[in-house]
Parts: C-alpha cells; structure tokens; sequence
C-alpha cells in the first residue's frame, strides 16, 4: 500500500459518535459533529450521521461543498465565523453558520436574497478564551441590529473555550451563557417573537462538564471533533473512558536504515527546524530515516507503536531510532497521533487517507438511516 498514510476506523468512529450522542442525549445535548480534520470526507460524514449526530460542522466552506457534491443533503453549519468574500458560498452550501461580525450578517443577508433562501445564524460570545466571540456587554445590541437584516434567521447564541488559551468550561461560563439565552428571550420575544433556540456550549474541551452531572441549563448543542476521532478529552490529554483511542494511525515508510553515531559532529548552529533531539549516549544507534517529515505532520504529536524512539524530524524527514534489530529499508513503522499532528497529515496531499469499515454508508442515502443499519 501506498506511504505515508493514515488507516482511519470508521467502525471506531461510529462507535465514539453513537457513544457521545447517547450519553449526551440523557442531559438534553445534541452533537454536532465536526467534519473539518478529515477534509469534509463524505465516508466520514455518513458515519457521523448513521451514529446520531443532528448536524455537521466544519470550519471551511470548501470542505462543506465537498459534501454537498457528494450528496449529503443534511444540515451542515460552517463554525468558524465566515469570511466575507464568502458570503454567497455559505448561504449556497450550509445551512447555518457561526457569526460575530455585523458585517458579515449583513452580507449573508444580501447573499440569500440573491438566492431566495433565509441563512439561519448562532452568535457566538465571548467567554474568556479570548478567540471569536461578542463581548457580553455588546451582546443585546447585536441581536438588535441582526433582527434588522430580512433574510437572517437568529437561531441562538453558542461560545468556544479551550481552544486558544485553554479556558475550562466549568458551571460559572456555561451559567453565563445559560444567563444570557434567559436575557435575550425576555428582551427580545414579546417584540420579535424571538426565542434562543440553539444555545452551543462548545466542543470536545465541555464533555467533563456536560457529563459531570452540573446543571445544564440552557445548553442543548456541543460540537464535537476530537473527541470522536481520538477519544480523549482535549483539556487534560486523557481517554474517555468506553471510548476508542486508536481509530486514526499513521504509517510511513523507512527510506534509509543504518548505523551511525549517536551524536552530531562539527560546528553547530540552527537547524532548520528548531527543536529538542532526543540523543541520550554517546556511541553508536540503530538510526532510520522515514519519508514524512514538518510539511505533512506534527513530530512532536507522534508517537512510535513498534518501541522505537523518535529523535525528530526535518521537512521531509522523520528520524528513529531503535535499541533493537536494524530495520530494512521498505519496512512501514506504525504511529499514534495527537490531535495537532493529524489535523496536518489530513491536509498534506503527501500522506494518503484510507477510510475503512467492515459495513458501509453511502452518503447519498444517508437521510433517515439509524444506528442499526449502520
């Protein structure tokens, strides 16, 4: 088979999606699940969709037209604000989207007259994480403003934490939100007839909250990636458990394999790549020199399933070591991956996906197909 490339578990994924929307249905969430890590691969959404998730997600208008060609006719919302040369892209292919600017509405807007359709949006609000949100204070007026625009559809308001700073999603920010939700229906219903249909807590970063038992409260919507394809919980790098954390692994072949010293010789100075090289002794190594390198993945979110040691890595080149046997050139060494180094791999054209699963989906008749058919 072809090298680099990631061998991915559908049949792993639709268990983590199928186990995340069940145990989420019981405290009143949906999931939307996150399409944006495997290029809007339409496998990948069919398997989403047959485990239960009510929506997809995905942060490029780009991938979303990939799924739509395909034939996936079900909601799909674009997460990340859009851009504003976009406009007329997003109201074609996706059916929400995630906003903070006026701007921006306004041109969505004008987009879907253009197409005479309505563009249903969330607001997103700043919680504390510092990346995309509306400062609460900045929150009512807002809404005020986006209520004037004819072809806008105000679905409800969402926020993101974890991702940026780290921020954890804890009681006293989904409260916030919560809060704000209770604010806007009261402000809002009796003029515009407006309710916050939709309130997003956030992604994987809020599973420890939303399945801890607290109080919910207005939440009803998570948007969820990595946690369903690496089944860990983002903040504190630990598996969930019941969940698979192997359904994504790398493979990349040996291109040389040889003895050499243990440590570099001749004047230093900085690589190309600045990074920590992990040569412990002084003496000789089993080295290997793999062809992946900085332009397809992550090095540092690596982590060799055969025992050996990764020294590290240059734009093309990815260097081993091992204490045993040397390896013969054409041998394909395994790899877990961490969120950061997949996301990579997924976008080099370099590495090849292999989608796999023992039952398959067809994106094109996916509506309506339930968990048992899968």
């Amino acid at each position: 088979m072809s090298a680099p490339r990631l061998e991915i578990n559908l049949d792993k994924i639709f268990h983590n999606a199928s186990t995340l929307v069940c145990r989420l249905k019981d405290y009143g969430i949906a999931v939307t699940g996150v399409t944006k890590a495997c290029m809007g691969n339409p496998s990948y959404a069919a398997t989403l969709l047959a485990a239960g998730v009510r929506t997809l997600g995905d942060s490029r208008i780009e991938n979303i037209e990939e799924m739509r060609r395909a034939g996936i006719t079900a909601p799909i919302a674009l997460i990340r604000p859009p851009m504003l040369s976009q406009a007329d892209r997003v109201v074609a292919n996706a059916d929400i989207s995630l906003n903070t600017e006026l701007d921006v509405i306004g041109a969505l807007s004008d987009a879907a007259q253009k197409a005479g359709r309505r563009h249903a949006i969330v607001l997103m609000v700043e919680l504390g994480d510092l990346r995309e949100g509306i400062m609460p204070d900045d929150l009512e007026e807002t809404v005020r403003r986006t209520l004037t625009f004819p072809h806008i559809d105000l679905r409800g308001i969402g926020g993101n934490l974890g991702c940026f700073h780290g921020v954890v999603p804890d009681a006293k920010n989904m409260g916030e939100l919560s809060r704000l939700a209770d604010y806007l229906d009261q402000k809002f219903c009796a003029s515009s007839n407006l309710v916050m249909r939709d309130v997003s807590g956030g992604n994987s970063s809020n599973l420890n909250w939303a399945l801890s038992g607290n109080r919910i409260g207005r939440i009803n919507d998570l948007r969820l990636g990595e946690s369903i394809l690496m089944g860990i919980d983002p903040l504190y790098r630990k598996p969930i458990d019941g969940l698979y954390t192997d359904a994504v692994t790398l493979f990349a072949e040996v291109i040389e394999s040889k003895i050499k010293p243990s440590q570099p010789w001749g004047e230093m100075a900085h690589p190309t790549f600045e990074q920590t090289t992990k040569r412990h002794h002084v003496g000789t190594t089993n080295q290997m020199i793999l062809a992946i390198g900085h332009q397809d993945i992550d090095p540092a979110g690596l982590a060799a399933l055969n025992g050996s040691e990764i020294l590290g890595a240059s734009s093309d080149h990815l260097i081993v070591t091992t204490n045993g046997c040397q390896t013969q050139v054409g041998t394909e060494l395994a790899f877990a991956l961490n969120y950061s180094a997949l996301l990579r791999a997924m976008t080099s054209p370099f590495v090849v996906k292999n989608f796999q699963a023992r039952h398959s989906v067809h994106p094109k008749s996916i509506d309506g197909v339930s968990q048992a058919e899968f």
